[in-house]
């Protein structure tokens, strides 16, 4: 079986920046030890297989270990793949998912994600996350993912954990946040997911659905700048709109090929 494959660079405006994701269309579901096949041979972060409809669109997302509940990136990347190589007719489209209806709204060159909010609350930090921190937190908080509060983006920009540690706990499908105020934007973060082959996460679509509601409450504002610091360093224009949030951002193909499957 022959499949297209697309990866995109997902919140960013260039080659080489932001995450990347592998997208692969599908005419029917293969089985799920097949598509995890894919997405460990992809090596990337997360593959996201969809299955295109009338009026719309079923998306799974992948890491080489587990499928995902929910993946901004990939989601981005989707979308992307299907205004920019398959010729979407409409200027929105609907996902079906695991985390229930998310619609992507072309804007120009960007994408404006539909996401629903996660909003953190107080928390504790397991003694195994703790320890692999050279700088703690300040504070912290948890929804699907805990979101440790910094008091400055240069500590954002400094944090080196220690994987050997945090590698102990498992939080799957959740992660690490760690975030600041920015210096030049509302908010920056990073993301550490334990156990999984891609430990920093690049950008992080679907921490921004527990970032937002935070910064937003914090900030006393709805519309909201905001930096991933990895390395590829992404870009994130967030809005707060009570039970949902929305995410935008640009991206850009960086390869169209075919895989090899078998049927």
């Amino acid at each position: 079986m022959t499949l297209s494959i697309y990866q995109v660079d997902a919140f960013t405006d260039r080659i080489f920046g932001g995450n990347p994701a592998c997208v692969v269309p599908l005419k029917k579901w293969l089985p799920d030890e097949t598509l995890l096949a894919i997405a460990k041979e992809n090596a990337v972060a997360e593959t996201a297989f969809f299955i295109q409809h009338d009026k719309h669109v079923d998306l799974r997302w992948f890491t080489p270990e587990i499928e995902m509940d929910l993946c901004g990136h990939a989601t981005l990347a989707s979308a992307h793949v299907l205004f920019q190589h398959l010729q979407y007719p409409a200027t929105n489209i609907a996902f079906h998912t695991q985390s229930g209806v998310l619609t992507v709204t072309k804007e120009g060159d960007y994408l404006s994600l539909d996401f629903p909010s996660r909003a953190p609350q107080v928390s504790t930090l397991p003694s195994e996350i703790a320890e692999g921190l050279n700088i703690q937190p300040q504070e912290v908080h948890k929804a699907r993912d805990y979101v440790l509060v910094y008091k400055s983006e240069e500590e954002i920009r400094n944090l080196q954990p220690d994987r050997s540690k945090i590698d102990r706990v498992n939080l799957d499908p959740g992660g690490i946040i760690v975030t600041a105020q920015g210096d030049t934007v509302d908010f920056v973060s990073r993301f550490f997911t334990p156990q999984a082959s891609v430990f920093e996460d690049p950008v992080t679509g679907s921490a921004h659905c527990s970032l937002i509601p935070f910064w937003a409450k914090r900030l006393g504002k709805t519309a909201l700048e905001a930096l991933q610091l990895s390395d590829r360093i992404g870009k994130l224009t967030c809005t707060d709109a009570g039970d949902r949030v929305y995410i935008k951002g640009q991206a850009r193909t960086y390869l169209v090929g075919q895989i090899q499957v078998e049927a």
